[in-house]
């Protein structure tokens, strides 16, 4: 199958709302590239060279792209037809200019031509005390102590890379003990639930809007030898599937996971705060610092209290309790 690129030029203000729209769409995997990490890509790496090109800083300049990827067939330019017509809401409604051009470019691209352009970016990771995040295809060069979680995401997800993960996987490991259920909204390729699992959670359930997201996580977990009988993972939108719902709500959880958007996060605590166990914990990630107080002020409303407030970068991680 080949793909369809799809590229939108903002700023870093309209990541937020932006990636919002496109999650509701059910486009759960983007790439963001944004000139603030560029820059401090420039100002933390001054070691490796002594110029720049003016021309590539002009070209970073003020902007920021936020990529996602479509399947060139019937299906994925029904959904590229409605990225065009929330990108175009989204620019009509803002009268300041504050999310930029809020242009689409598209590109074409082969599938194998996908795969290797994002492979080979991708190598081991170490997050937290615990974790080493290893893709499926590379050979570790030396024995670890850490637990190794093996992965192939997939185009449309991540891969445990981003700090909004990272964030989560370091709070997970504080809170998994053995007998814990986990709730993981949200999942894309399940890196959470499943690495909950590695960790020593009884049993995880997972759920993501995007349907790929099923057969995805599940070949994540078959990779890393989890007992499949502990896990689950369905397709579909919590706040209006009531069938989902109810499946969900056969338990109750230790620890509720969701590391998403703000305002999905902002809609989704009243589910979470119903579906958590009387001290339970509810870890909450891929909130940008600006809209910090709005998902605060959202959780309190349902009766959750802080409990802690990490950053890394512009990204903040929640958990409440």
């Amino acid at each position: 199958m080949d793909w369809i690129k799809v590229s939108i030029f903002t700023t870093s203000e309209g990541i937020e709302p932006l990636s919002g729209r496109l999650y509701q769409l059910g486009i759960t995997g983007l790439e963001i590239e944004d000139e603030k990490d560029f820059k401090d890509f420039l100002e933390n790496n001054k070691q490796y060279w002594d110029y720049v090109d003016d021309e590539l800083i002009k070209e970073k300049e003020g902007e920021t792209e936020v990529i996602a990827y479509v399947s060139d067939n019937a299906a994925g330019h029904e959904m590229l037809m409605a990225i065009r017509n929330t990108v175009a809401e989204m620019k009509q409604l803002d009268d300041e200019n504050e999310f930029g051009r809020l242009e689409i470019h598209i590109d074409n691209m082969k599938e194998e031509d996908w795969a290797n352009n994002w492979k080979k970016y991708f190598h081991p990771l170490e997050v937290g005390e615990k974790i080493l995040i290893k893709p499926e295809w590379e050979e570790l060069k030396d024995n670890t102590d850490r637990i190794v979680f093996n992965i192939n995401p997939g185009m449309s997800f991540g891969t445990g890379g981003h700090y909004t993960t990272q964030l989560c996987i370091e709070t997970l490991e504080k809170y998994i003990k053995p007998g814990v259920k986990v709730l993981d909204l949200g999942c894309g390729s399940g890196i959470l639930s499943i690495i909950s699992l590695l960790l020593g959670a009884d049993s995880a359930f997972a759920v993501d809007i995007d349907p790929n997201a099923v057969d995805i996580a599940y070949q994540n977990a078959g990779m890393n030898d989890v007992d499949i009988s502990k896990y689950t993972v369905k397709a579909g939108d919590i706040i209006t599937n009531t069938e989902l719902q109810n499946e969900i709500a056969k338990n109750e959880y230790d620890v509720v996971v969701a590391n998403i958007v703000a305002d999905v996060i902002i809609a989704l605590a009243p589910k979470a705060r119903e579906y958590m166990k009387k001290g339970g914990v509810f870890i909450t990630s891929g909130i940008i610092e600006d809209r910090v107080d709005d998902v605060k002020a959202a959780l309190e409303k349902c009766g959750f209290e802080i409990n802690s407030i990490k950053q890394r970068k512009d990204w903040v991680s929640i958990v409440c309790k």
